[in-house]
């Protein structure tokens, strides 16, 4: 139980200002609520059993400058989707027929940005040191969910209150600042 409760704790105040909570918030302004949460959710899971694996058994399966790269594309990625605007909507056809969905969109999207991210590095740290394998996995995922669920909550508020446009031109300013500072700090 100190596995599920630790990791809880600690991956949820490391989530707290994290850019894949920006993520998060940015797909609240486009999806349903559920929606977001539920692909953070599956991709959470996903990322955090695999950190809890590497912590157990693997050390450096890529090397870190190459993995702050790619995230930092990734988000630069994210980036020109802010500013090119979304055209995979909710109620789009598209969407309803795409093999993704907006729910992989943001399991996919959100999977991407966990990679190299503070926190898998956090789950990956307290796996090593926590006798509990599903402890820390659970734990470390409900941390992160909680946390990007106060993100969603921000982005449904912001969502009403602000235009799209302007929100997008935030976000695309935040992505490229993020991305760039990632892929800096791998040759740092």
């Amino acid at each position: 139980m100190s596995g599920f409760l630790l990791s809880t704790a600690l991956i949820f105040v490391a989530e707290l200002g994290d850019k894949s909570q920006l993520v998060a918030l940015w797909f609240a302004t486009r999806y349903k609520w559920w929606t977001v949460l539920a692909g953070v959710t599956a991709a959470t899971l996903l990322v955090h059993l695999a950190s809890v694996a590497a912590g157990r058994v693997l050390d450096n399966l890529i090397p870190e400058d190459v993995l702050l790269v790619i995230v930092g594309l990734s988000f630069l990625g994210f980036a020109w989707w802010s500013i090119r605007g979304d055209t995979l909507e909710e109620d789009d056809t598209r969407t309803r027929h795409s093999a993704l969905g907006a729910f992989g969109v943001v399991a996919v999207a959100f999977f991407i940005s966990e990679l190299g991210d503070k926190t898998q590095l956090a789950t990956v740290s307290i796996a090593g040191r926590e006798p509990s394998f599903v402890g820390v996995w659970l734990g470390s995922t409900l941390g992160m969910v909680l946390a990007d669920a106060l993100a969603v909550a921000i982005g449904l508020a912001a969502g009403k209150q602000l235009p799209a446009r302007l929100i997008g031109r935030i976000a695309a300013v935040l992505f490229v600042v993020f991305g760039l500072g990632t892929i800096a700090s791998a040759f740092l």
